[in-house]
């Protein structure tokens, strides 16, 4: 597909969203004649009818109760901020966390398992966001910083707010934003609640899995009351628990995450392809980008996840207010892998065609082919939770004290067993390849996302006996855990004339994150165990209809294999356990100690006859980083013909990197009233975005050529990687944004925004020379890893929301209403890859020009669309979320890693719920109704490597509030 088809093609699906909204909403919104509420008076309280006559309180429920308090709170904040809240318990109109929030104007998410999880905002990448739950930091099990939302269970969360904008008074970590997640707070709340929710799901891909079922169901309990306690003042208490069982089927066809520039000029019929530098890249000579693998992979799944909050708020008295609260969410996942491996993507290949860009259109290769099954265990827990003491000890000063405490731990043991092709069967008999590699023809049709892989006809992938060698039994285990303990103290001195209050505060946080990645594997040469296992673990093919949405020819069965089975009949034993000793290079420690201190003036006023007000202020934030790594000492071992050898002794030397940063973080937010129901909100601000905790290891991670027989330490060694890189700096930015806003009654808003960021730094890999150990002598060796650049970049964009309700059209056409948002935005920002790009060496001064071209910022959309259609009458409540997000990059947790871009997308999901009465509400759910596939491609655009699909899934409820 060429450059400008997709364009073409891109056009289109924005066009298509916009016109929808705007249709739907835009015109209606201006065709109302109702009077404006008076200035500073909060939208959701007058009490009258669209139409502008008097009319009797009436009680708002559903998406447009939704609406109407997110447009009433986005007219109070003093930031740009968009929100999404409602005053009753589980009223989110979403089924997580991450679904919800891509409903907010800006806000889009990345899709795994057909869910929402990392979110952006704005169009730029979760890691330019930063995440509190309750006003505090949130630690995750992904090694990064962008919290996975699926693990709040959105029945247990009543508001999320979105800062567009900084104010000295946020949590740092927010160019793009700050996401702010609450829970209620029980004497604020009013009123005695106990509620009960029982949902049952339906997956039509999971009932394709055989001998599975294709339902699941979550039930969501919560409890809210308050009780005077006399003299001891009045206390409030929020429980909530949910348990959710379900499956998240998935059929994907993916190349390995290592891609060769491969010379296809140059046939070499007995090895891999000739390689091609990026210096000789430069000097013309042509390349196509190879994947060292392919994949077909059919996933089966049970995921169980348990959660609870719950929250105590005490008022002894009018100036004393105390809240504790916490939060726990416990994981349960198995997830059954059917793969068909085609390993050796890049032996033996001949004809190879490209397209301008080095894309691989077509190439005829061998490869052996591997069945492997793996299971996949995680154990992921989540406790968070904390300390809030509210104190006001004159009518002027307010105190603010908070201790918290989050913690992950995810867990993942994977067991997995490889059988490769060979030229005799189990049986000993010479199979009609009468070869270890088979042919193929690797295709893709113009303008395809799949595909088509042609296997040697004469070599049957369903046949079981042809999969009989080299036998590998891995057992991998990998643990991370993410800690942040943070206190906080602030205090805020209300005063008379145009500053209104002066805050200052601090705070210090310790985050720490370690992980290790343990590796049991046994090789297996006998072939007589070989055969017996092969007989007694062969499974039927567990799915039908495999890869059948999908377009070409593509396979749709391989034979397969129990590894659980394998395991027990290799071993003696389904689980061999892990090393006695878990280190390893590759394991991270990292302390990231955080000590921030805020000064912040809160002003309002009059400009003329023009109401203004507004905050200005300042946070200063140092960060100091420890990071601890591991090396790995080799032996040198001459052999008899005088050539040497390298082996690992299991001796381990621990190296600490350490680097620190300050930052001045200054602000300034000011909103014009420039009618009753006008605001023009400017806001200017420098800001800061912390690399993720996994980026920052200090392991390194050295390769070593194959063979025994080398002339020299240098040449024995083929690769060191990086695992991460200490001296990351933050990534700053100074920001401009301009906010109108109109308020044109209760339920209908229009708000346009433009945006400005310059960026005073990128990541580029670098070349440093480190010493390593070897034999007992040092040695100075270049690491390739990912550092700092000097070179500037901008983003610039604009959004635009529009909110209403249609209630020109005839009754009962007038419970329609909906809201469209528009985002775009403009980058120039450069992350190149870690192989194929430019790479630059501090020692010379030199950069060297990369073969492919540069990413822009991870999470980077240029277009975001979000689309809300609702219908209320009475008790009946439909509505329809749809959400368009274009292409964009997505690395690697842990960084240093190739190129990764997620095609655009589409998503639809609905709902319907009925209220039989105040007590018992009906619901219905739709998620992932156009069931698109996810579609990436790597290191370039356009260069397919995966493909996932998930299916739709259906949900059917019952609410009873007591």
């Amino acid at each position: 597909m060429t450059r400008s088809t997709k364009w073409a093609s891109q056009r289109r699906s924005i066009r298509r969203s916009l016109l929808v909204g705007i249709a739907c909403i835009a015109t209606p919104a201006f065709a109302q004649d109702t009077a404006p509420e008076q200035a500073g008076e909060p939208a959701t309280q007058a009490p009258q009818d669209l139409g502008g006559a008097t009319a009797p309180d009436i009680i708002v429920t559903g998406f447009r109760e939704t609406l109407q308090t997110s447009i009433s709170e986005k007219r109070r904040e003093t930031a740009i901020v968009d929100s999404l809240s409602s005053t009753e318990v589980g009223d989110l109109p979403a089924l997580s966390v991450g679904e919800a929030i891509q409903t907010i104007t800006g806000a889009t998410s990345h899709r795994e398992k057909g869910g929402a999880s990392e979110i952006s905002l704005r169009g730029l990448g979760s890691f330019l966001s930063n995440t509190t739950f309750n006003g505090r930091d949130a630690s995750n099990g992904s090694g990064d910083r962008a919290v996975n939302f699926n693990q709040f269970p959105s029945e247990l969360v009543n508001g999320i707010k979105i800062y567009k904008t900084q104010q000295a008074d946020l949590v740092e970590g927010g160019v793009a934003g700050t996401i702010e997640l609450g829970t209620i707070k029980p004497l604020d709340f009013k009123k005695r609640r106990i509620q009960l929710e029982m949902k049952t799901n339906y997956s039509p891909y999971q009932d394709r899995i055989i001998g599975s079922s294709a339902w699941g169901w979550r039930g969501t309990a919560s409890y809210v009351d308050q009780f005077d306690a006399g003299p001891l003042g009045d206390i409030g208490i929020a429980v909530g628990f949910q348990r959710n069982k379900t499956n998240n089927p998935e059929e994907t066809y993916a190349a390995s995450s290592t891609w060769v520039a491969c010379n296809p000029a140059i046939a070499v019929p007995a090895g891999n392809c000739s390689e091609v530098t990026r210096a000789q890249a430069a000097a013309g000579t042509p390349f196509a980008l190879v994947p060292n693998a392919a994949t077909y992979r059919q996933i089966s799944e049970s995921d169980k996840r348990d959660a609870v909050f719950g929250a105590i708020q005490w008022r002894p008295s009018a100036t004393l207010d105390i809240n504790w609260d916490v939060q726990y969410s416990k994981r349960d996942y198995a997830e059954n892998r059917r793969d068909l491996n085609l390993s050796e993507l890049r032996y033996g290949l001949t004809n190879m065609q490209v397209d301008e860009n080095g894309v691989l259109t077509h190439v005829e290769g061998k490869t052996s082919l591997e069945s492997v099954g793996t299971l996949l265990e995680r154990d992921e827990e989540y406790l968070g939770g904390g300390m809030n003491v509210e104190w006001r000890p004159t009518e002027r000063l307010t105190i603010k004290a908070d201790g918290s405490y989050s913690r992950t731990i995810r867990t993942d043991v994977e067991r997995s067993v490889r059988l490769r092709t060979d030229p005799l069967d189990i049986y000993g008999n010479r199979t009609a390849i009468n070869n270890q590699r088979v042919g193929y023809i690797y295709d893709v049709a113009p303008g395809s996302y799949a595909p088509t892989i042609t296997i040697d006809p004469r070599f049957d992938v369903n046949d079981h006996a042809l999969y009989s060698d080299d036998a590998r039994l891995r057992r991998d285990e990998l643990q991370r855990r993410n800690k942040i303990i943070a206190g906080r103290l602030d205090a805020t001195y209300e005063m008379d004339g145009f500053l209104r209050s002066l805050a200052v505060g601090a705070r210090f946080s310790k985050l720490t994150y370690s992980d290790y990645d343990d590796r049991v594997e046994i090789t297996q040469d006998d072939r007589t165990v070989d055969r017996d296992v092969n007989l007694a673990c062969r499974t039927i093919f567990p799915q039908t209809d495999y890869l059948s949405n999908a377009p070409g020819n593509q396979l749709s069965s391989w034979a397969t294999f129990d590894p659980v089975c394998q395991f027990q009949g290799y071993l003696g034993t389904e689980d061999p356990g892990h090393n006695a000793d878990v280190r390893s290079v590759a394991n991270r420690d990292v302390t990231e100690r955080t000590l921030a201190a805020y000064a912040m003036a809160n002003y309002e006023g009059n400009l003329g006859d023009m109401p203004i007000r507004g905050n200005f202020g300042v946070r200063a934030v140092q960060t100091r980083v420890t990071s601890n790594g591991l090396r790995s000492d080799l032996q040198v071992v001459t052999n008899g013909d005088g050539s040497i050898r390298l082996v690992e002794s299991g001796v381990f030397d621990t190296v600490t990197i350490k680097s620190k940063t300050t930052r001045f973080l200054p602000s300034l937010n000011a909103i014009f009233e420039l009618k009753p129901d006008l605001l023009l909100r400017l806001a200017g601000y420098r800001a800061m975005s912390r690399p993720a905790p996994s980026a920052l290891g200090a392991g390194r991670t050295i390769q070593l050529e194959d063979g025994t027989n080398f002339s020299s330490v240098a040449d024995a060694i083929s690769l060191i990687t990086a695992n991460g890189s200490p001296r990351l700096k933050p990534l700053m930015s100074w920001n401009a944004d301009a906010s109108l806003e109109y308020y044109l009654n209760k339920d209908s808003l229009f708000s346009a925004t433009v945006y400005y960021k310059q960026f005073t730094g990128g990541f580029i890999p670098v070349v440093l020379d480190e010493d390593f150990s070897i034999g007992g002598q040092n040695y100075s060796i270049p690491v390739v890893q990912t550092q700092n650049s000097t070179e500037k970049s901008r983003v610039y964009g604009f959004e635009v929301t529009l909110a209403n309700r249609f209630s020109w059209l005839p009754a009962p056409l007038d419970g329609l209403g909906g809201k469209v948002s528009y985002n775009y935005a403009n980058s120039n920002f450069k992350n190149e890859d870690i192989r194929l790009g430019a790479v630059y060496d501090p020692e010379t001064g030199e950069t060297t020009p990369g073969m492919i071209p540069a990413a822009n910022l991870s999470g980077y959309s240029k277009h975001v669309v979000s689309a809300q259609l609702y219908y209320s009458l009475g008790g009946l409540n439909l509505q329809a979320i749809y959400n368009y997000r274009s292409n964009y990059y997505q690395d690697f947790v842990g960084g240093n890693s190739q190129l990764r871009y997620v095609r655009g997308n589409q998503t639809l999901d609905l709902r319907a719920s009925y209220d039989i009465s105040n007590m018992i509400q009906l619901q219905l759910q739709a998620t992932n109704v156009f069931d698109e596939p996810k579609i990436t491609d790597m290191p370039v655009q356009g260069s397919i490597r995966q493909y996932h699909y998930y299916g739709s899934r259906y949900f059917a409820g019952v609410r009873v509030k007591l």
